[in-house]
């Protein structure tokens, strides 16, 4: 009895945060339906419906702890609605490898990680592939030209397009899940010209508008502010080159590239500030006016019309949400700034978009904000930011550079696999000038374009971006400026942030319970261990842990699966460095030898001709089939499981294993070699 009127107290000491919880076990729900190894039932997902239904009108009787109740009401509620989400937006997806005409309307353009211009299309038309077949969108790279049409113009091309791939090793990024939710059934590459068929004329007028304002800010800011402008006002990276996008990224500035809520907030905080300072300026309308709920208003209708000219996009959007709710608690006369506004902002995302849960920019821009929140709670309840009155802006900055910083490095560590050491200085000295000079000119070139001025407005914007770009271009050349982390274990990043959000959002000093929590997952983070062997699901890569790190079969191609295994392992070597590692082979062929078997790269039929000899406990790995005695390892077999790899002690662990069956999989009935690789590798650990 005394335990229960001892939970009873406590739970009283937080009634005044129980509305923040209402994300976090939503969130839940939506993280276990897709922690899942097997996509549920219609039946279970009804029954989860139901039974949420059924807690939620408990949870609202008038009994004792019967809120409780919201807990299980909300874990399923997540979870049936990220299946809801799933279903519904499914689409068509390529099942095989397809080279032909490709029709199709442009619906955004956008550039590779290699720097080539690509065209997401829509209403796209396949040849002999089916109107039921064909996937919704489809995105193609340009490899012979650097001039995009616009979007809304018809076009055609010939072009080879794959489905989406799957994570290039065992519990890696899965792109196919992420195309699956942006209704991509198909990606691929062209090497002719795109041939336009039809204007545009009036479809997509908003991405028309946005493609236009970029070109025309590369055309006036020249060089690389041109493209930098055009990113953080239009949303169009295009023009963005990979040697500036590789300094922001060493500077940790890269945020400054997307439009999320920093650009938001500056935004519609120049815009609430500006009109209410002038309306201010006249005694007759601020003593008769309500102008802070004008300029609230205001501001609202530029976050609006910056979240539709900028395209829309999840963290664009997400950010709008945040900043809709501030606003609008000004406008019920609610604190605006507070752990509930934030509260509020994540469960609008999570109810539209369930799957950014999942997304690095969800947890950085919610984990930086809710520290924010928290950090300037407390330093507001013990008398405000600390020093003199004319140092508190400079200390107000350097506090919350710091604290967003901090609460954004482990996730961003997780899933980039760096660490960039300088990104304090950098943001210092850069954010106050996105903040001072960039947005505020932008801001003054749109009201001076009315009267044919817009180039006083330019000319500022280009001052400021010159300064930010110079400061990435410096910081980023520091020695030691980034270094790698080797990715975390499957559980530690969730037990890392359940007990940051805890920290935060738990009222009293229990909270600091959160931080042990914390400490485990860093400790198992510090202790996780990477796979002994990696096997690319393409057959054309090879991957074997050494004591100088991990060496790979070949110094060329399938570059973009050794530098994310490189990077998963946290090494900074480039992939001929980490070819030259290879030590042994069966003649010119990459081998190595384990305990009861050996494993040899042979990609291509050139190269597989040359393996002559092959015992029966040989494993064989190459991108094309072969009549070889061993067990031969090819992309056909591959379907069956995915990427493979193999752990110390033996463990054989697949993509299929960890991925699962879902919608988004795409995996064939698992045969006979597969099954004699696990037996294989499993009497290898024995012995």
């Amino acid at each position: 009895m005394r335990l229960w009127t001892a939970f009873s107290e406590v739970l009283h000491t937080q009634r005044g945060s129980f509305f923040c919880w209402v994300p976090v076990f939503l969130g839940a729900g939506i993280a276990v339906y897709f922690h899942l190894k097997f996509e549920p039932g219609p039946a279970l997902v009804a029954g989860l419906a139901g039974a949420a239904l059924f807690l939620a009108a408990g949870a609202v009787q008038r009994l004792p702890m019967a809120f409780l109740l919201w807990i299980p009401a909300l874990i399923a509620g997540g979870f049936c609605l990220a299946s809801a989400r799933t279903h519904l937006i499914a689409a068509p997806v390529l099942d095989f490898r397809y080279y032909g005409p490709v029709e199709g309307r442009v619906a955004a353009v956008d550039r590779s990680s290699t720097g080539a211009l690509r065209l997401t299309l829509d209403q796209v038309r396949l040849d002999r592939v089916s109107p039921e077949k064909t996937p919704f969108r489809v995105r193609v790279s340009l490899k012979a030209q650097e001039n995009a049409p616009l979007p809304g113009t018809w076009v055609m091309t010939t072009a080879h397009l794959l489905p989406p791939q799957g994570p290039v090793e065992p519990g890696g990024f899965d792109f196919r899940r992420h195309a699956w939710f942006k209704r991509l059934g198909g990606l691929g590459y062209t090497r002719v010209p795109v041939l336009l068929m039809e204007t545009p004329g009036s479809a997509l007028p908003v991405a028309q508008l946005r493609r236009r304002m970029a070109e025309y800010l590369q055309q006036q800011l020249p060089g690389k502010t041109g493209g930098f402008a055009a990113a953080v006002t239009a949303g169009d990276r295009s023009g963005v080159g990979a040697e500036t996008l590789t300094a922001l990224r060493r500077s940790n500035l890269a945020h400054l590239l997307a439009i999320s809520g920093l650009h938001m907030g500056l935004l519609t905080g120049f815009v609430f500030t500006a009109l209410r300072t002038l309306m201010c300026l006249s005694p007759w309308i601020a003593l008769r006016w309500p102008i802070k709920k004008l300029s609230a208003t205001a501001a609202l209708v530029a976050g609006a019309g910056y979240l539709l000219l900028s395209g829309g996009n999840v963290a664009t959007e997400r950010a709008f949400v945040m900043v809709a709710v501030m606003f609008g608690a000004v406008l019920l006369n609610r604190r605006a700034i507070t752990l509930r506004a934030v509260a509020v902002a994540a469960v609008i995302v999570l109810l539209r978009r369930p799957e950014s849960l999942l997304s690095p920019g969800f947890q950085m821009s919610f984990a930086a904000t809710a520290a924010l929140v928290a950090v300037f709670a407390a330093l507001r309840d013990r008398g405000g930011v600390p020093g003199p009155r004319w140092l508190k802006p400079v200390s107000a900055l350097v506090i919350s550079s710091a604290v967003a910083g901090a609460a954004t490095a482990p996730f961003a560590a997780a899933h980039f696999n760096t660490i960039p050491h300088y990104g304090l200085v950098a943001n210092l000295l850069s954010v106050p000038v996105m903040g001072t000079v960039v947005i505020p000119a932008a801001v003054v070139t749109l009201c001076l374009s009315l009267f044919g001025l817009e180039w006083i407005g330019l000319t500022v914007m280009n001052w400021g971006m010159g300064w930010i770009l110079a400061v990435a271009e410096a910081v980023s050349c520091f020695e030691g400026a980034v270094s790698q982390v080797a990715a975390p274990g499957a559980g530690v990043m969730p037990l890392f942030a359940a007990g940051m959000i805890f920290a935060v959002v738990w009222q009293g000093r229990l909270r600091l319970g959160g931080l042990v929590p914390v400490a485990v997952a860093m400790w198992l983070w510090s202790t996780a261990e990477r796979p002994d062997i990696l096997i690319a699901d393409s057959g054309g890569l090879v991957g074997v842990m050494t004591s100088e790190g991990r060496a790979l079969s070949q110094a060329k191609g399938q570059g973009f699966t050794a530098r994310i295994w490189l990077e998963n392992d946290g090494d900074r070597s480039a992939q001929p460095v980490a070819a030259s590692r290879w030590v042994g082979g069966l003649g010119p062929l990459p081998a190595w030898e384990g305990q009861g078997f050996r494993l040899v790269h042979a990609p291509g039929k050139r190269k597989l001709q040359l393996l002559s000899t092959c015992k029966e406990e040989d494993v064989v790995v190459s991108t094309v089939p072969g009549d070889n005695h061993c067990l031969l390892l090819t992309p056909e077999v591959m379907r069956q499981t995915g990427s493979l790899a193999l752990t110390r002690g033996g463990k054989l662990v697949t993509a299929r294993d960890l991925a699962g069956e879902r919608p988004w999989t795409d995996w064939q009935p698992e045969g006979a070699g597969i099954r004699r690789l696990r037996q294989l590798w499993l009497q290898a650990a024995d012995q």
